[in-house]
């Protein structure tokens, strides 16, 4: 009966439009992490901006809790062919986070900096969409390492690996840096439409 509800349901949203080519629709929460997870301490963790900033900043745990937030609804969609919808996620929206620090002309890409020193790249104009967060709060709860925490980026036009988890760093660059699984051959744009998952024919 469940496996008759979510066909359903996913007929429904297919119907809608929202659900990609190549995409199957899930109900759970996958946990797809290269790696152990990084241990967090609010004491000592922060988060810091540079690059091609007129303000290079940083904020403590303590301090980015204090910045206005935003709660959005939207859906995922994981290159390894799962899709979420009506997520709710809250964090600081990532186009009035910039306004503290100001980015440069110069600027065209965001490089994403995270523990264990993994990296994605993401051009400046999509992270200014208005529903690209610095979330830290998914279904009204506190993020769990499992899924990011303390803080990852929300990118929900992108595959879901260009929504880094553990932040700890953005850099905003005038050329693009390829990260960590661009770089072992998943495509650089990962738009999920255009169903931009690898940049080597036969790959899955």
């Amino acid at each position: 009966m469940d496996f008759l509800k979510r066909r359903k349901q996913e007929e429904q949203i297919k119907s809608e439009g929202r659900l990609p080519p190549g995409q199957s629709l899930t109900q759970k929460f996958p946990v797809l992490t290269y790696g152990p997870n990084p241990p967090f301490n609010p004491e000592t963790w922060d988060l810091r901006v540079f690059g091609e900033v007129e303000k290079e900043m940083r904020w403590t745990w303590a301090e980015f809790q204090q910045l206005p937030t935003t709660t959005i609804t939207t859906d995922i969609h994981c290159v390894t062919r799962w899709s979420q919808f009506d997520m709710v996620w809250e964090g600081v929206l990532f186009r009035d986070f910039v306004k503290l620090f100001g980015v440069k002309p110069s600027a065209k890409y965001v490089i994403a900096h995270c523990d264990y020193d993994y990296t994605t790249n993401t051009p400046l104009e999509a992270m200014m969409d208005d529903n690209v967060l610095l979330a830290y709060k998914y279904d009204g709860k506190m993020l769990e390492l499992d899924h990011g925490a303390p803080l990852r980026t929300l990118v929900p036009k992108l595959y879901f690996w260009k929504s880094a988890k553990f932040l700890r760093a953005l850099e905003f660059s005038t050329v693009d840096k390829p990260g960590f699984w661009e770089n072992a051959g998943y495509h650089n744009e990962a738009d999920p439409w255009k169903e931009e998952r690898f940049q080597r024919r036969g790959w899955f």
